[in-house]
């Protein structure tokens, strides 16, 4: 059995921003894969007012046992000073591709 694999979902303020962090997190064998999605509109509290912005959305695909380094390094990257960071654990999927995640996380 494959290493439990993890979708983790994080925005950034721009494209560019977010394909330099997806590309640095795939490299350093931090995330499997990163896909760079379309932007979206956000709304959200901050310091007591709503805020709206265009954001990037990033879908990280990453293994239970590299989290805690997955996390710490996009948190180091990252330019806002709370990122989102949501990790979803992937109950079910093609067994080949899971493997393929976990392959491809090892440090």
């Amino acid at each position: 059995m494959p290493d439990e694999v993890l979708l983790v979902l994080s925005t950034f303020p721009d494209r560019g921003t977010a394909q330099r962090i997806a590309e640095e997190l795939v490299v350093g064998r931090f995330a499997a894969c990163a896909n760079v999605a379309s932007a979206v509109d956000s709304f959200y509290w901050w310091k007591g007012e709503i805020e709206t912005a265009s954001e990037v959305l990033v879908y990280f695909k990453t293994t239970a046992k590299r989290f805690d380094a997955f996390e710490g390094k996009l948190r180091e990257l990252h330019p806002y000073h709370v990122p989102e960071i949501i990790a979803l654990r992937v109950s079910d999927g093609s067994r080949e591709y899971l493997s393929w995640v976990a392959d491809n996380c090892r440090a």
